[in-house]
């Protein structure tokens, strides 16, 4: 964990009083910088996390950064272009790539609400991603349930 991650601490956090703050209010006491740093490090911790309630509420936080903080500050253009590579990766559902390269793209120019709302997409469509993996693994998991996944199964 990092300790300076304001919104790390929230998400790690036991004490409700923490854990629970809105993130619209946290997000608006940052400075656009500041902000683009905290996104740094949700992502680094939401990589890094084995805990999957930490990583989905990390992309969870991600998400709401791209598609409501971000686009209404001043320092985020209403213009700008997608990398179309991105936007195959999302229709492909590879939204991990698919955030690599919305990444390295928005590197390389300032914050633009085109690339927010990719990057808020991918974000969005990970999380509830990998909580359906979750649910499958965990269904799979019980016995007499495998038959759901099997495509030789007369009833699928």
């Amino acid at each position: 964990m990092t300790s300076e991650s304001l919104l790390v601490q929230t998400i790690v956090s036991d004490d409700p009083a923490l854990r629970n703050r809105p993130i619209d209010g946290l997000c608006r006491r940052l400075n656009t910088s500041a902000l683009l740093a905290e996104t740094e490090q949700l992502e680094q911790f939401r990589k890094n996390s084995a805990n999957l309630y930490h990583t989905v509420r990390a992309l969870f936080f991600l998400y709401f950064i791209h598609r409501f903080s971000l686009p209404r500050r001043r320092q985020c253009t209403p213009i700008g272009r997608m990398p179309f590579s991105a936007v195959q990766m999302l229709r492909e559902r590879r939204f991990e790539e698919a955030i690599r390269c919305f990444k390295t793209h928005s590197a390389r120019q300032s914050p633009s609400a085109p690339v927010a709302s990719g990057l808020a997409t991918a974000y969005r469509s990970f999380a509830f991603q990998k909580l359906a993996d979750q649910v499958r693994f965990s269904v799979r998991a019980v016995r007499g349930n495998q038959w759901m996944s099997d495509a030789e199964h007369p009833l699928v």
